[in-house]
């Protein structure tokens, strides 16, 4: 007889928002990805007691970044996955929105290494996790069917 047992998972419930930031360049569309750990994503972070994800989009990227952006209407997406840190599950869900930058030039935060501006397939290329890869394929979808 085989038996399998089903465990209660204890964990630790994470919440962050972010954003898949675009800026329009003559003949196309670049996104922005940030280098963490050698890794590269979308500036993203945890959502802090009484705030918004929209409010949380706007101060991550703002920290993590320099820029000022807009959100565009229309766009979420919701990731989610489990990590182990210290001993315990953490399950975390991240919200995705999209947003528009104006300017350029960027001033990653102590916490990157790196960032740069891609064309959607380089990014797609370069973007580290499936989930990012997902979210950056609806993104393009999005902006397309909107433009």
């Amino acid at each position: 007889m085989l038996i399998i047992g089903l465990q209660a998972v204890a964990g630790v419930e994470e919440r962050s928002a972010g954003a898949v930031v675009y800026r329009d360049i003559p003949g196309g569309r670049l996104y922005l990805l940030l280098q963490n750990a050698g890794r590269w994503d979308f500036p993203k972070g945890g959502v802090e007691k009484g705030e918004s994800e929209l409010q949380t989009v706007l101060r991550e990227v703002r920290e993590e970044t320099g820029l000022d952006v807009s959100v565009v209407p229309g766009f979420r997406k919701a990731v989610e996955y489990f990590y182990r840190r210290d001993g315990k599950n953490i399950h975390k869900q991240v919200v995705y929105h999209l947003a528009v930058a104006q300017e350029e030039k960027v001033k990653i935060s102590f916490e990157h290494q790196s960032y740069g501006w891609f064309p959607y397939q380089a990014a797609l290329e370069r973007a580290s996790y499936d989930n990012s890869k997902v979210t950056l394929t609806a993104a393009e979808q999005f902006v397309r069917s909107s433009s």
